[in-house]
C-alpha cells in the first residue's frame, strides 16, 4: 500500500497482514482441489485427486506459485520494510482473496473440465498461456526487486552514517555537514523514481506484468473459464486507478520534469 497508506492506532503491521490476507486464497484453493471432487464423487475413493486431468493441476500450481511469492517469500523474506495496513483494505483483500479461490478452485475441482478429452484440442493454448505466465511472474519478480533494491540502499546507507557516527574519527566530518543524519525510520519511507527494465516507460510495471501473469492463466482454461476471466477483469479494475493515482503522486513529489514521459502503466498509452 506504501504511499497510499493511512495512518491509523488500528493498522496492522505490514508484512503479517499481507501474509495474512493474502495466503489464505492459495490455502483455499488447494483444499477445494483436494477436498471436491470425492464430494462429487469423481474416480475412485483412494484416487479422487488423480482423476482430475494434469491440466487442472497445472493451473492450481501456477496460482500456488504466485501466492508462495506474493503472500510467504517476498513479504517474510524478501521486502526490507511494508508499510502499515488498514483493518479495512485487510478485511477487503482478504475477501476478494476467498471468494476468488472458491471461484477457482470450484471451476478446477469439479465444474470446469474434468476429463483429458475436455483439454485435447487447447495443448497449444496451455503452452502459449503457461508461457505468458512465466514471463509475467519473471517480470513481477525483477521490477519487485528494483523497488526493494532502493530500500535496502537507503538502509546501507544508514549503517553506514551510524557507524560513521559511532566512529570518533568520522564524527568531525559529520559535524562540517559532509554526511547529513539520517533518521533510521525513513528508511522505510525512501521513494525515488527507478529507471531499470520497464520503469524507463512506466511507474507501474510490476502491476501490467500480473496482468499479463493473469491474462496468461485466463489463456490457460480459455474463455469459459469465467472465474479466471473474472480475475483477470478484477485485477485490472482495482490496479489500474491505484497506479492512476500514484502517478500523480509522483509527479507531485519528484515534479514533471523527473517523471518525464513515463506512463502509469501501460507503455505509450495509460
Amino acid at each position: 500500500m506504501g504511499k497510499t497508506s493511512v495512518e491509523s492506532r488500528l493498522n496492522i503491521p505490514g508484512k503479517w497482514a499481507w501474509t495474512g490476507m493474502e495466503a489464505p486464497g492459495f490455502l483455499t484453493l488447494l483444499f477445494i482441489m483436494w477436498s471436491l471432487p470425492r464430494e462429487l464423487a469423481m474416480g475412485m475413493e483412494g484416487e479422487s485427486r488423480m482423476a482430475l486431468p494434469w491440466e487442472n493441476w497445472a493451473m492450481a500450481a501456477l496460482f500456488t506459485i504466485h501466492y508462495l511469492y506474493r503472500a510467504l517469500l517476498s513479504p517474510l523474506v524478501l521486502n526490507p520494510s511494508m508499510s502499515p495496513i488498514h483493518p479495512v483494505i485487510f478485511l477487503a483483500a482478504l475477501q476478494f482473496q476467498l471468494c476468488n479461490a472458491i471461484c477457482l478452485g470450484g471451476w478446477l475441482a469439479g465444474y470446469g473440465p474434468v476429463t483429458a478429452t475436455d483439454w485435447q484440442d487447447r495443448k497449444l493454448a496451455v503452452v502459449t498461456g503457461t508461457i505468458l505466465f512465466a514471463l509475467g511472474l519473471l517480470g513481477n519478480m525483477y521490477h519487485d526487486d528494483v523497488l526493494r533494491e532502493i530500500r535496502r540502499s537507503a538502509a546501507r546507507e544508514m549503517q553506514r552514517r551510524e557507524k560513521r557516527r559511532d566512529d570518533p574519527n568520522e564524527n568531525d566530518a559529520d559535524e562540517e555537514g559532509q554526511e547529513p543524519k539520517t533518521n533510521p525510520r525513513s528508511v522505510a519511507k525512501v521513494y525515488m523514481v527507478p529507471e531499470n527494465g520497464l520503469f524507463r516507460w512506466v511507474l507501474y510495471p510490476h502491476y501490467l506484468c500480473e496482468w499479463i501473469e493473469w491474462i496468461g492463466f485466463w489463456f490457460i482454461g480459455g474463455w469459459a473459464c469465467v472465474p479466471a476471466r473474472c480475475f483477470v477483469v478484477n485485477e485490472v479494475a482495482s490496479m489500474l486507478p491505484r497506479a492512476m493515482i500514484g502517478k500523480r503522486w509522483y509527479v507531485r513529489r519528484f515534479g514533471k520534469a523527473k517523471v518525464g514521459n513515463r506512463k502509469a502503466v501501460i507503455p505509450w498509452a495509460v
